[in-house]
């Protein structure tokens, strides 16, 4: 996506070593890591600690016709042996923007007690974040006056249209949505107590649904059930960014543009490599 052949995910590691997180756990399939590794040494060099966690399709042993990951929250949970603080969870296809780390990374310096299960999510406008080539999945959060999330409603094929900006909710329900809602990227700052609750949650989970091939355990979900359980806080943090991210093989030449724009005014270098290895990822 970037002038000099950089990833989504780099511009990321880029904007979070800025903010001051540390090291880097990136959660993949045990057959990507090759290709993993090899662009992170092309791109990182040795600036930052890359671990890698592995999630596996077999870890529970899948059903029958399963073909896809356990889902997002089993992702971070998968991450958990390389992580011993408070952490960030972003998804590599998406661009965020720096000042969105930088919120969640003041939001976890805050946090006086770890354990606590004190949680932030960063939202962006519904609006910012639709693909002119088709639907997009998002979730939709409620925020009461204090700024806290109160449920995360996952909403699908989300589009603009003619009648204005609609989707499908899980019941089949039609949403008309104004644009202005705001959405989840899957951007998230946790404290480490978190493992524990989704760990509970994924035993429920799979009591529930581990024997339909097409059931996700994904983050959203997890943390709106612990919400309603009152186990847990999120704030919201709105970030004044604008997203950019692949959903489809059509926003690339969008999101490459966008993304080369960022760079020739001088918000991001024209080789992130160089700026890796000159500045040695400093946070």
């Amino acid at each position: 996506m970037g002038p000099s052949g950089e990833a989504l995910l780099d511009y990321g590691i880029h904007d979070a070593r800025r903010a001051g997180f540390g090291d880097v756990v990136l959660v993949i399939r045990p057959e990507q890591e090759e290709s993993f590794r090899e662009h992170a040494t092309r791109v990182l060099s040795d600036a930052v600690t890359v671990r890698y966690a592995f999630q596996s399709l077999d870890d529970p042993p899948p059903p029958p016709g399963r073909v896809k990951p356990w889902g997002t929250a089993h992702a971070v949970l998968s991450a958990a042996p390389h992580v011993h603080g408070p952490f960030a969870v972003m998804n590599a296809d998406d661009f965020y923007g720096a000042a969105s780390f930088a919120l969640l990374a003041d939001f976890l310096r805050a946090l006086d007690e770890p354990d606590n299960l004190r949680l932030a999510l960063v939202g962006y406008q519904l609006r910012g974040t639709l693909s002119a080539a088709g639907g997009v999945s998002r979730g939709i959060c409620r925020i009461d006056h204090d700024g806290c999330l109160t449920s995360v409603t996952e909403v699908r094929g989300i589009r603009q249209g003619a009648a204005g900006i609609t989707g499908t909710a899980e019941s089949g329900e039609t949403h008309h949505l104004s644009g202005d809602e705001i959405a989840s990227m899957n951007l998230w700052g946790c404290p480490p107590a978190v493992f524990s609750l989704l760990e509970r949650q994924f035993a429920r989970f799979l009591e529930g649904a581990a024997a339909d091939p097409t059931a996700e355990f994904v983050l959203p979900n997890a943390v709106g059930d612990e919400l309603a359980r009152g186990t847990l806080s999120v704030q919201v943090l709105q970030t004044p960014e604008s997203w950019i991210g692949m959903t489809f093989p059509a926003d690339r030449d969008r999101v490459a543009a966008r993304v080369a724009e960022l760079a020739s005014q001088g918000h991001y270098p024209e080789n992130l490599a160089a700026w890796f290895r000159t500045h040695g990822g400093s946070h």
